[in-house]
């Protein structure tokens, strides 16, 4: 059984044009599928297409109302070609999805003879582990569409014009009308002469063959904030491709991907990296020159320092994106190096060690003592 169509919209059964016409509008945005790519999206948005089909003209509603579902299936065509050129029907389309190259409503057919902005681009940019955590300046090559200069976007040579396409007489749709038992039905489909811009083209631009538009590599410089990471995404305003017509281009999006590091590891704003110390230094302390990605630093490995300890140095992490004066920490995890062979005077001096503490060992047996040392 078919659904209520005010149902379908989400209106009363006395709602008046203007609330029909802004419910379509919200529900289409949301399940048009050029914007939403779930499985069920196509199907809704046919059912919510066919309700604003039936309710936003007065003799169908009417009908719908009288009769239901049975009262308007006959008339369907009918009903589509009461919209004419498809004005507010196709007007609600391009208000929402002119941004989407060109994407529109299945079946639109409107005139396209003024501008059209151009399509998006994406660009994939690998950066340096450092390039990501500082940001600076970076060239980029393009290629993107640019309106031709010849003929300034007509597609013309120049010294003369489009003219008006004869087969549509300059609308850029043709119709077909039928009739049958059920009653008339109007198809009406994009010009095939004009494709639709109701224009003809007879003597082309040499430069861009009456495309209106060249195909060219640019070089860009762009700036990288300090602190990004890899899926960050740059818009990069006005430099994707030129619109057809003079329409304004679209723009150009940045997507960038970190390379890895072989000594430091990032997570969120903080760098992690490990040291590994003797054992000697762990029990008694030291100080050492450590790698940071500021460069080198001096770092305070405290007295009786456990292996696993994690050492922090404050505000040597990555800057915080859009904040590049609050930065993240350096993590620091400290491994003990333990050895697996001695010389003759250190294990006799660690037995003597073992002997103060009154530890009991094995000639030779460091590994008992240093484990023990360590808490094992």
């Amino acid at each position: 059984m078919a659904r209520d169509y005010y149902e379908i919209l989400g209106v009363s059964r006395d709602a008046d044009k203007e609330d029909i016409k802004r419910a379509y509008r919200r529900l289409a945005r949301k399940y048009h599928p050029d914007v939403n790519k779930e499985p069920e999206a196509e199907e809704r948005f046919k059912e919510i297409n066919r309700a604003y089909e039936v309710l936003s003209e007065p003799e169908t509603r009417a009908r719908y109302d009288r009769f239901g579902e049975a009262g308007v299936s006959s008339a369907a065509g009918a009903g589509a070609a009461d919209f004419g050129d498809f004005g507010g029907f196709a007007d609600i389309f391009e208000s929402f999805f002119s941004g989407f190259s060109g994407a529109g409503a299945p079946g639109q057919t409107r005139r396209r003879s003024g501008p059209m902005r151009g399509d998006d681009l994406r660009l994939d940019l690998k950066l340096d582990f450092r390039e990501a955590i500082f940001g600076g300046e970076k060239e980029i090559r393009i290629n993107h569409l640019e309106t031709c200069t010849t003929c300034t976007g007509t597609g013309a040579k120049p010294g003369t014009q489009p003219r008006g396409c004869s087969t549509c007489n300059g609308a850029g749709q043709v119709r077909r009308a039928t009739r049958t038992p059920f009653g008339s039905f109007t198809q009406v489909s994009v010009c095939p002469t004009c494709n639709g811009s109701g224009q003809v083209i007879e003597d082309k631009c040499e430069t861009c063959g009456g495309r209106g538009q060249r195909q060219e590599t640019k070089k860009l410089k762009i700036t990288i904030p300090a602190g990004v990471d890899n899926g960050n995404r740059l818009r990069v305003s006005g430099e994707g491709d030129a619109g057809q017509r003079n329409g304004p281009p679209g723009d150009l999006y940045v997507y960038l991907f970190v390379s890895e590091d072989p000594e430091f590891h990032r997570e969120g704003i903080n760098i992690l990296s490990t040291l590994k110390i003797s054992y000697l230094q762990a029990i008694l302390g030291s100080r050492l020159e450590i790698n940071t990605v500021d460069g080198s630093h001096e770092l305070v490995v405290p007295p009786g320092t456990q292996p696993g300890t994690v050492l922090t140095l404050e505000g040597k992490g990555v800057p915080k994106l859009g904040n590049p004066v609050s930065r993240g920490d350096h993590l620091i995890t400290v491994l003990v190096d333990i050895p697996t062979r001695t010389s003759p005077e250190e294990r006799e001096l660690l037995e003597k060690l073992a002997k103060i503490r009154g530890d009991r060992t094995e000639r030779g047996g460091i590994e008992g003592f240093i484990g023990k040392m360590f808490g094992g």
